[in-house]
C-alpha cells in the first residue's frame, strides 16, 4: 500500500505546495475583488469567480502529481486554503472549507483513475470532477438556484475552462517542469 504511506518527502512537498500556493490564493483575492467590481458594472460578476477558480484550485493537483499519493489533492488543497485564511484572506474560514471541497472535487478524479497515472488523463478527470463537485457547492451556497439555465451553462463552461489550464494544463506544464529538475527522486 505504498500509495498510502508518506514519506518525510512527500509531506515536505505537500507542506511547501499548500504554503507557496496559499500565497497566492490570498493574492488572487485581490485581482478577484478589481475583476468582480467590472464585471458586477455590466451585469456579469459571478463570472469573476468562475475565471479564477482554477488558480485557486492549483494545489490540489500538484499535490497529487508530485507525491502520486492518495489524500494528497484534499491536504494540499485544504493547507493551502488554510494559509489563505491565516494571511487574512477576504473569504476567512471560508477559505479552508472551500480548499476542502476543492481538494474532493479534485482527489475523486485521481480515485476514478485508481491512483494509477497522475498525467493528462487523470488531471481531465480531476478536472471534470473538481468542476462538478465545486459547481453543485455553488448552487447551494452561492445562490446560483437563482440563476436562469443559460447563465447557470456559462458559468459552469467558465468554471471548467478555469480549472481546466490552471488546475489542469498548468499542473501538467509544472508538474514536467519538476521531473526534470530531479527533486522526484528519493
Amino acid at each position: 500500500m505504498k500509495k498510502f504511506s508518506y514519506s518525510l518527502r512527500d509531506i515536505i512537498f505537500v507542506a511547501l505546495i499548500g504554503i507557496f500556493c496559499g500565497a497566492i490564493f490570498f493574492g488572487t483575492d485581490i485581482i478577484y475583488n478589481f475583476l468582480k467590481a467590472g464585471l458586477t458594472a455590466i451585469g456579469f460578476g459571478p463570472f469573476a469567480n468562475e475565471l479564477l477558480l482554477g488558480l485557486w484550485m492549483i494545489a490540489g493537483p500538484l499535490g497529487a502529481v508530485v507525491t502520486k499519493k492518495i489524500g494528497a489533492s484534499t491536504i494540499t488543497e485544504t493547507l493551502g486554503g488554510a494559509v489563505e485564511a491565516l494571511m487574512g484572506g477576504q473569504f476567512g474560514a471560508g477559505a479552508i472549507l472551500s480548499g476542502l471541497i476543492q481538494g474532493i472535487g479534485n482527489e475523486l478524479g485521481f480515485a476514478i483513475s485508481g491512483y494509477r497515472s497522475f498525467g493528462k488523463m487523470a488531471l481531465l478527470l480531476s478536472t471534470i470532477t473538481s468542476t462538478i463537485v465545486t459547481f453543485a457547492w455553488s448552487l447551494l451556497s452561492e445562490g446560483y438556484m437563482n440563476y436562469k439555465i443559460g447563465y447557470l451553462s456559462a458559468l459552469f463552461a467558465a468554471r471548467f475552462i478555469s480549472i481546466g489550464f490552471f488546475a489542469g494544463v498548468l499542473v501538467y506544464w509544472i508538474n514536467k517542469l519538476f521531473d526534470r529538475s530531479g527533486l522526484d527522486k528519493e
